[in-house]
């Protein structure tokens, strides 16, 4: 894998600099005139005045997420500090966010995730996977997927299971296929890459851990009383997950099959890596007890009393007390801090303009323009309109933020029971990646490898969400109904 070099020194750039390091101009004159053109727009009358400007600012955060004028996290506490200087925000309510409960549950779990890497638990899981079932090349997309899966409840990065830990080992399956045929080698490599993204997709879906923006989603939709707790969210995606975890590779088999159908290879590499890493040591085995322990008190939570935010600090400090992770390791966790910042953020904006109403006057604008045609059509309408809006979105996070609270409070307006709705539109905020090579943080990366095409990768794209929106519409809904969530 390549890495792009930084950017050499102008003539007059002084020594020691790189040139002007911060906001993107062109990009933020545009996120700044999207917030300008909002807040300029006439006032509804039933619309609060702090809650117009604060929608500006939101909305201008939103646009910053997409744009990237500056890193997520800036963008975020650039949006905190425009809402405090138009008086759209106290400074208790901009602070608010950053106690969320379910913010510390995220960022206990990147935490957790650089135990994985750290301790060498992650490769080894995968090396065993593919060791085992990696004989056939449709078997090894399997082995692939089921490393993916297996990380997923503790890992909330898809980026650090599909590009940290199942990438690697792609590379080093390509390096060993194009040796040997290097036609049929891009061909099969281009199957493996298409089903690692396509399994990281759903995964991403099955847990509310595995993806950051899914905790966002529960938040926002506890925000309009519907409690999604870890449990419910794993037992309601467990069926529908499985299965379009089983129909991904044999879609892409047949779309785009590997030139080579066997790969006697990939067992014997992944047994030598196996070999390499040696018997489990110690911060490996206290590293799988402590997950272990963690996902029992994550499934088990509601019954014995057990916050899930709780356990993941518990398991933390646990973690840092056996010395699997240093401090040290914990302060350059940037992408957990990254996260903790934006996703506070934008949960005390959401938060803010639903108590001062500006979603529930959104939510009676819009479902008034539904009403009559049944919450079903209604219900199925919005959900596709929010699927397929994704083409215009690089971020699961941008998108959730954008769309999930307003479209969920459209949904409950025109009667859709609460827990199928919001399920729905859940589950849909990680499925709606499989469109592009853009659609998620992973995507990128796995798409530079230069393996698929990209008219491929948008094909496979395109049948895939309609499998996905098949399965978790058309099936789903009735798994859920066994369950009785709805």
């Amino acid at each position: 894998m390549t890495f792009p070099l930084a950017p050499a020194p102008t003539l007059d750039t002084p020594p020691g600099q790189t040139g002007w390091q911060g906001v993107a101009p062109a990009r933020f004159a545009l996120v700044l005139a999207i917030g300008l053109i909002l807040w300029a727009l006439p006032r509804p009358a039933e619309v609060d005045p702090r809650a117009w400007r604060l929608c500006a600012v939101f909305v201008a955060t939103v646009a910053g997420i997409i744009a990237k004028p500056l890193p997520m996290g800036a963008v975020a506490l650039t949006g905190i500090a425009a809402a405090l200087l138009i008086g759209a925000l106290t400074l208790a309510e901009a602070l608010g966010g950053f106690g969320n409960n379910v913010v510390w549950l995220v960022v206990g779990a990147f935490f957790i995730a650089t135990g994985f890497i750290k301790t060498g638990l992650g490769p080894r899981i995968a090396y065993g996977f593919v060791a085992f079932f990696g004989r056939s090349t449709l078997g090894l997309s399997y082995s692939l997927i089921a490393t993916d899966l297996a990380l997923a409840p503790a890992v909330p990065t898809n980026t650090g299971r599909a590009a940290g830990v199942v990438f690697p080992i792609l590379q080093s399956l390509a390096r060993t296929a194009l040796r040997v045929d290097e036609a049929a080698g891009r061909q099969t490599m281009a199957f493996l890459t298409l089903t690692t993204y396509q399994g990281t997709v759903v995964t991403s879906a099955m847990f509310m851990t595995a993806m950051a923006a899914n905790p966002l989603v529960t938040e926002l939709a506890m925000k309009q009383g519907i409690a999604i707790t870890w449990s419910l969210w794993a037992r309601a995606a467990i069926v529908p997950g499985l299965v379009s975890l089983a129909v991904v590779p044999l879609v892409i088999y047949r779309m785009s099959p590997p030139g080579v159908r066997t790969m006697p290879a990939a067992p014997m590499m992944a047994r030598a890596e196996l070999g390499h890493l040696g018997p489990m040591k110690r911060n490996e085995w206290l590293m799988a007890l402590v997950v272990t322990g963690l996902l029992l008190a994550w499934m088990l939570g509601p019954v014995i009393g057990i916050d899930s935010t709780a356990a993941a600090l518990v398991a933390v400090s646990a973690l840092l007390v056996t010395g699997v992770l240093q401090w040290e390791d914990i302060c350059r966790e940037h992408e957990a801090w990254n996260t903790f910042i934006w996703f506070a953020t934008l949960v005390m904006m959401a938060t803010v303009l639903g108590q001062l109403g500006l979603i529930k006057w959104f939510s009676g604008r819009v479902g008034s323009t539904f009403s009559g045609i049944g919450w079903l059509p209604g219900l199925i309408g919005l959900s596709l309109t929010y699927f397929y809006s994704h083409y215009l979105f690089a971020s699961n996070t941008a998108h959730v933020s954008a769309m999930y609270a307003p479209f969920l409070a459209v949904a409950l307006t025109l009667g859709a029971p609460p827990m199928l709705a919001a399920l729905v539109l859940a589950f849909f905020s990680s499925l709606f990646a499989a469109l592009t090579h853009y659609g998620t943080a992973p995507a990128p990366i796995l798409y530079g490898s230069g393996h698929v095409p990209l008219a491929t990768w948008w094909k496979v794209g395109a049948v895939l969400s309609v499998i996905h929106i098949l399965i978790w519409l058309g099936l789903g809904p009735f798994w859920w109904r066994l369950l009785g969530l709805w």
